[in-house]
């Protein structure tokens, strides 16, 4: 999938949504009024989402002028101004909240992968996203976990193999499901779901290349580790929070994915002001 592609069509669905025949209260103003805004923070944050609030003018008006006074993936305290608009009144108001709405919540992801990927400071342990993300915007929020610190797992289910529980239960065992990834997509990234050790320790005797331990308790996983011997990668994987993260890392996993980081995102508060 194409990040840019991706972009524009969340935006083109968005305003589509939102704006749909036009902006009946912003066809108030004379349609030559022009008139210059900010955008301040509310709250400390991760900025993230530029490409999307631009785009947004873009696709509406592509005479508004945007000036960014923050970089992209930068922290910023609150009440912080992160940038200034000028152009037509009436546009800067039919794009005000579709414009936020992306920079609001992609700043809420990038946010809270970086107060997860703080907390695995000085190991070697790196935070993982999931599936787990708001429909339609699956790119965009992996993107902002990327700008948070976080590393992005599969995109879909098409570019890397996850043999699950069910997957096991209908290949008959994990050993015949790796197997048959092996020989249906040679090329492809092969990680195989671990419940206990027992599931484990067969895991270990496939090509597997990424082994997951699902809800292993500290103990286990420390076993998993000493067990592997470093040939596997190794993710953890269920109840990580920003308490337990750190103490599954350290016994040693490769990767803790959390859906978290997409799933149960807060966005982050903003304003715009009109000025004068």
């Amino acid at each position: 999938m194409n990040l840019l592609h991706d972009l524009q069509s969340n935006v083109r669905t968005t305003l589509e949504e939102d704006v749909g025949s036009g902006d009946v209260t912003a066809s108030l103003i004379p349609a030559d009024q022009t008139a210059n805004a900010t955008i301040s923070l509310r709250e400390d944050a991760i900025v993230c989402g530029q490409p999307w609030f631009d785009e947004v003018f873009r696709q509406l008006d592509e005479q508004i002028h945007i000036e960014w006074l923050v970089k992209e993936g930068s922290q910023q305290r609150a009440e912080t101004l992160l940038c200034r608009l000028s152009g037509n009144a009436r546009s800067l108001l039919a794009g005000e909240r579709a414009a936020l709405n992306f920079l609001q919540l992609l700043s809420g992801t990038a946010t809270t992968t970086r107060q997860y990927a703080d907390q695995l400071q000085g190991l070697p342990t790196r935070v993982l996203d999931t599936r787990k993300t708001i429909p339609g915007l699956r790119l965009a929020q992996k993107y902002a976990v990327a700008v948070g610190g976080g590393k992005n797992h599969r995109i879909g289910l098409y570019d890397q193999i996850l043999i699950k529980e069910n997957h096991i239960a209908a290949a008959g065992s994990i050993s015949t499901a790796v197997a048959a990834a092996r020989k249906l997509h040679p090329a492809l990234l092969v990680e195989v779901e671990t419940e206990h050790l027992g599931e484990f320790e067969e895991a270990l005797g496939t090509s597997a290349d990424i082994i997951m331990l699902d809800n292993f308790s500290l103990d286990d996983m420390r076993r998993a580790v000493a067990m592997n011997n470093g040939n596997k990668k190794l993710e953890a994987s269920g109840n990580v929070t920003l308490t337990t993260i750190r103490q599954i890392a350290e016994t040693g996993v490769d990767y803790i994915s959390s859906g978290a980081l997409t799933k149960n995102v807060t966005s982050i508060d903003l304003s715009m002001r009109f000025i004068s």
